[in-house]
């Protein structure tokens, strides 16, 4: 007998700025509830109307939305507040969201109406990250030690003016990550399927912090040069190696989970050897390492790490057209230093009045 029901279709909005990996699994959350997952993305103007500047445009935010593996469709210029009519415009059967709070610029629910129809559902959300712990994580860069000894980030050593103490010190986004990875969460993220004999791997390496759209340009270009695509997460230490100041901002885990998240990507090598040796290509059954266009460090003992691919006539430099860099992102952060420490202070503020709102109405309940 063939299965005639429905399929659910799920509805998540948000504003999806620096995609990471909390959003990827709020997303796959929501995905698992249903059959057919549709992404409402926000517009810059209503993100700062009622959160303030968002740090990667609507376009931007559009194309990596829809780089994540479990969505099926991306709404762009969704609304703010979600209402019923959006629901049923996109004939989904309810709305998805984590278990943290998102208000309007007046202090609203922007989730009040849905709920109120009993046509929303709520997942877990990932503790330890979030677009304000990372918005956080460079801001600190800009407390002098980013690029140190380069004086033209070597800014503001002092606290600022306007905000009377430097709180980094306690604030909730000092970039000490409260992630705590599972081999569970990594299952949950990988698709498990392995590759097949005949298929043609490829093979890439490098940080990937702060999974951005350049990231997503290249590992599209990537993966069309073979079947399936393993990339090699360089470890922490090598990352800070070659880049330098406070990177990696995203631990090893953490970047792990948002590769793991693009739907190009197959495969991960948690902590990959910064050369790629005739071993590692032996291992992987490697048909073809490649390269974008940034520059190559030498390893520590000098020597090219793509000497064996090379030699082997298996290396490729791809040009996927995208320019950005975690460093360009950095740098928009540090540029509007002041916006942004701005919006993380007022965020924390409004979240934080609405929690003890919440406490101070679930008390006076339990008294009655």
């Amino acid at each position: 007998m063939t299965d005639k029901r429905k399929p659910v279709r799920v509805w998540c909005d948000g504003c999806y700025d620096m995609v990471h990996f909390g959003h990827a699994n709020s997303l796959r959350q929501a995905k698992a509830l249903g059959d057919y997952l549709v992404v409402g993305v926000h517009t810059d103007e209503e993100i700062t109307k009622h959160k303030g500047p968002p740090v990667f445009t609507e376009q931007e935010r559009y194309k990596m939305v829809r780089g994540i593996k479990w969505v099926d469709q991306v709404v762009e210029g969704a609304p703010y507040v979600t209402t019923l009519e959006t629901l049923n415009k996109y004939d989904c059967d309810f709305c998805v969201h984590g278990d943290d709070i998102t208000m309007t610029a007046d202090g609203i629910d922007t989730y009040h109406l849905v709920k109120a129809a009993g046509r929303y559902k709520e997942v877990q959300r990932t503790a330890g990250v979030s677009t304000t712990d990372l918005v956080g994580r460079m801001l600190l860069m800009t407390r002098g030690h980013f690029k140190q000894g380069d004086s033209e980030y070597s800014i503001d050593r002092e606290p600022s003016a306007n905000m009377g103490q430097d709180r980094s010190a306690r604030s909730p986004w000092t970039g000490c990550s409260k992630f705590l990875p599972t081999t569970q969460k990594i299952i949950q993220f990988s698709d498990g399927k392995s590759a097949q004999p005949s298929d043609k791997i490829v093979y890439v390496a490098g940080a990937f912090d702060l999974f951005h759209v350049g990231h997503l340009d290249f590992l599209e270009v990537a993966k069309k040069e073979g079947d399936y695509l393993i990339v090699g997460l360089h470890t922490d230490p090598a990352v800070n190696r070659y880049k330098f100041g406070n990177h990696p901002i995203m631990n090893l885990h953490e970047r792990v989970l948002s590769v793991l998240a693009c739907k190009y990507v197959n495969e991960v090598v948690i902590g990959a050897p910064y050369e790629v040796t005739k071993d590692l290509m032996e291992h992987f059954n490697v048909s073809i390492v490649c390269h974008g266009q940034t520059s190559i460090m030498p390893c520590e003992n000098g020597a090219d790490p793509y000497a064996e691919p090379k030699r082997q006539n298996k290396f490729k430099l791809l040009n996927s057209g995208n320019d950005m860099t975690t460093e360009k992102i950095v740098e928009r952060i540090i540029l509007h230093r002041l916006e942004y420490e701005n919006r993380n202070l007022k965020k924390e503020k409004k979240e934080l009045d609405a929690y003890e709102a919440f406490t101070r109405s679930r008390k006076s309940q339990l008294l009655e």
